[in-house]
């Protein structure tokens, strides 16, 4: 399957992501005039427009009704609104939703659709280099999941995880840029304090978490292995590191991922 085969695509909301996506589909082929969107902003719609080359709608109905794949990318707590609105529209089509925390279950209620994937992307994707998962609702067929990859793969990479996993997959890789970029801001912070310049530290921070993070992507080693082969028996790695586990970094860390995952469980159920 290519990009041709999956027909034509409606996003809902012209956000952040939303444009993140549609810009990748047309710079991996896609024709502008298989896009389209809707959104109530004219800010989100001008930059939309600007990112994509293609014009938003501002009626609903006329953006979605010719579509074949329909991306809801609307706030979770737009969704009790946004969806009934378009139920009689979209039965029968592909639904893809990008909202935290909203059920599968819950979104084919409220479209009245039986084809309904739930996707958690990040915002990475806004560079072309996120990770997005994704689960597959009873209705889907493998079609939809295909479609679903061809679209996930424009931005990025991704992984086919069950309904049950994706508030682990929000809390890890939906909030973790924040922490890595936290991270990276200890690093900058740190290099200062040592004596480097900010513009220096931050570039030389930004690219060794980039390049580090190849490293685990395309050598396939376990990171603790990795970890070892840069650390060398009392030298500065060691010791460096040695402060890390004092202050109890990874714990710290695997602990914000699992409350996350579970402020995500709480928001699903509101």
């Amino acid at each position: 399957m290519n990009l041709e085969q999956i027909g034509s695509i409606t996003f809902i909301g012209a956000g952040k992501m939303a444009t993140a996506i549609a810009g990748g589909l047309i710079q991996s082929g896609m024709r502008k005039e298989k896009v389209n969107a809707y959104d109530i902003s004219k800010e989100s719609a001008a930059q939309f427009t600007k990112v994509t080359g293609v014009e938003v709608e501002f009626e609903m109905r006329r953006a979605v009704e010719n579509a074949d794949v329909v991306v809801i990318a609307v706030k979770p707590q737009s969704m009790d609104s946004a969806l009934p609105a378009i139920s009689e529209y979209i039965n029968g089509k592909l639904l893809i939703s990008i909202a935290a925390g909203v059920t599968i279950e819950k979104l084919q209620s409220l479209s009245k659709c039986d084809r309904v994937v739930r996707v958690m992307p990040n915002t990475p994707a806004l560079v072309g280099e996120g990770v997005s998962a994704y689960a597959c609702g009873v209705g889907t067929t493998q079609r939809d999941a295909d479609i679903t990859e061809l679209i996930l793969g424009a931005i990025g990479s991704f992984c086919s995880v069950s309904e049950k996993q994706l508030d682990a997959v929000t809390g890890l890789s939906g909030s973790g840029p924040a922490y890595v970029f936290s991270f990276i801001q200890a690093l900058s912070d740190g290099g200062v304090q040592a004596g480097l310049t900010r513009d220096v530290a931050s570039k030389l921070a930004a690219q060794t978490v980039f390049g580090a993070a190849k490293m685990v992507i395309e050598t396939g080693l376990h990171p603790a292995v990795l970890c070892d082969q840069v650390t060398s028996p009392g030298g500065t790695t060691a010791t460096g590191l040695s402060v890390l586990e004092n202050r109890a970094f990874k714990g710290s860390v695997a602990s914000a991922v699992v409350a996350a995952s579970e402020r995500s469980e709480e928001l699903g159920r509101k």
